[in-house]
C-alpha cells in the first residue's frame, strides 16, 4: 500500500503549514493536450513520495503531494501555484509540464522556493531556486538526427511541432544538427495546441510538397496522437523516417502502436531498457500499484528523480533558492541520464544498441 498522502490544493490553502508534513507543489497535467502522460507521471511521483516516507520522510516529516493541474494556460497554472505559496502551504515544487508553463511558474515561483522542472527543456537560462533536471534540445537530439540521417540516406528533413518557447527552440536545434549531418530543413511548421485536426490536410500536403525523406515532430501528447494516425490514414508514414523528442509508451499505445519499422524517438529511458535500476524501478512500481497501473514513461521516471533529488537536498538543509544550483550540482552530476534511441516496434520500443 502506498505511504504518501495526496492533497487537494484548496485543502492546502487552509492547512498552510499545519500537519507537519513536507509538502510538494506536484505541477502535473491531468487535461489538456499532454493529459494522456498525467497518470504515468503521477505514479512515478507517487512512488517516490511513498519510498522517501518509507524511510523516515524528511528529516523525520511525511512527504505529501499537493497536485495542481499542470495542463492548463500558463497564466492560470502559475496564479494557482502563486495562491498556494502566498499562503505558505508549499515546501518545495516539482513539474513535468510543457515549457511554456514552466517559464510561468517559473516567474512566481523563482526566488521564493525550490522548484524542480523534470522533463526535456528548451534550453537557456534559470533564476535562482530553478533547476532543470531534464535535457536540453541539442543534448537530446544530436546523436539521433546524426545516426538516422547517416543510416537512412536522409538528405531532407521537415520540422513539424506545436507552437510555443519547446518546439521553437528544438527546430532551432534540429536545422544546425541537420546540416552538420549533411542533409538540411525543407518544411518548419508549428501547429496551437488542439489545432492539429484542423491543419491536418496542408500539413500532409507540405510534406508531400516539400518531398520530405524526414521528419522531426515536436508535437507533444494527443497532438501527436493525432498526427500520427493521419499520416498512417496517408500512407506518408510509410515513406518517411519519422524522429519524436517527445514520444513515449503511453502515446504509443494512444496511436495503436506502429509496425512501419520508420518511427523512432530519442528519451532518456523507455520501459524496455535493460538497464537494472529501470527494470528494478518498474517492479517496485508493479508492486505497489498493480499490474494494471501505466506503464511509466520517461516523463515518469524523471518525476521520479526529481522528488528523490528534492528530498535528497532537503535533507541536506540544502533548498535554499540561491544556493540551491550548487547543492544540486554533485547530486546532477552522479544521477546523469543517457538519451537513449529507441524504433517503434508494435504498442513498445526496441531500445537500439549506442553507436
Amino acid at each position: 500500500m502506498l505511504d504518501v498522502r495526496l492533497v487537494d490544493p484548496l485543502d492546502a490553502l487552509h492547512l498552510g503549514r499545519e500537519g507537519g508534513a513536507f509538502r510538494v507543489g506536484l505541477v502535473v497535467p491531468q487535461s489538456g493536450t499532454l493529459g494522456l502522460t498525467g497518470p504515468s507521471a503521477l505514479d512515478g511521483a507517487l512512488l517516490a513520495a511513498h519510498e522517501v516516507n518509507a524511510r523516515g520522510g524528511v528529516r523525520g516529516r511525511p512527504l505529501e503531494l499537493v497536485l495542481v493541474d499542470g495542463g492548463g494556460a500558463p497564466q492560470p497554472v502559475a496564479a494557482e501555484v502563486r495562491g498556494l505559496l502566498a499562503a505558505g502551504a508549499l515546501d518545495a515544487l516539482a513539474g513535468c509540464h510543457t515549457s511554456d508553463v514552466h517559464r510561468a511558474v517559473e516567474a512566481v515561483a523563482a526566488e521564493r522556493i525550490a522548484y524542480v522542472f523534470t522533463p526535456p527543456h528548451e534550453g537557456g537560462s534559470r533564476r535562482p531556486g530553478v533547476l532543470c533536471t531534464g535535457i536540453s534540445p541539442a543534448a537530446q537530439l544530436g546523436s539521433a538526427i546524426r545516426e538516422l540521417t547517416e543510416r537512412h540516406g536522409l538528405r531532407r528533413w521537415a520540422l513539424i511541432g506545436n507552437d510555443y518557447i519547446w518546439p521553437r527552440n528544438v527546430h532551432r536545434a534540429a536545422a544546425r544538427l541537420a546540416a552538420g549531418a549533411g542533409a538540411r530543413v525543407v518544411l518548419e511548421r508549428r501547429v496551437a495546441f488542439g489545432a492539429v485536426e484542423r491543419a491536418v490536410e496542408p500539413l500532409l500536403d507540405g510534406l508531400r510538397a516539400a518531398r520530405a525523406d524526414a521528419l522531426l515532430l515536436s508535437l507533444i501528447g494527443r497532438d501527436q496522437v493525432v498526427f500520427h494516425r493521419a499520416l498512417r490514414r496517408s500512407g506518408l508514414d510509410r515513406r518517411l523516417v519519422r524522429l519524436s523528442g517527445a514520444l513515449e509508451e503511453n502515446g504509443l499505445l494512444a496511436l495503436g502502436g506502429d509496425g512501419t519499422g520508420t518511427l523512432y524517438a530519442a528519451m532518456p529511458s523507455f520501459a524496455t531498457l535493460a538497464e537494472e535500476p529501470r527494470q528494478s524501478l518498474a517492479e517496485r512500481h508493479r508492486a505497489l500499484c498493480g499490474p494494471w497501473a501505466p506503464v511509466l514513461d520517461a516523463y515518469a521516471v524523471g518525476l521520479y528523480d526529481g522528488l528523490h533529488l528534492l528530498a535528497a537536498l532537503a535533507a541536506r538543509h540544502a533548498l535554499e533558492p540561491a544556493n540551491l544550483a550548487r547543492a544540486a550540482a554533485p547530486l546532477l552530476r552522479a544521477g546523469r541520464r543517457t538519451v537513449h534511441l529507441a524504433r517503434a516496434e508494435g504498442p513498445g520500443f526496441a531500445v537500439l544498441p549506442r553507436t
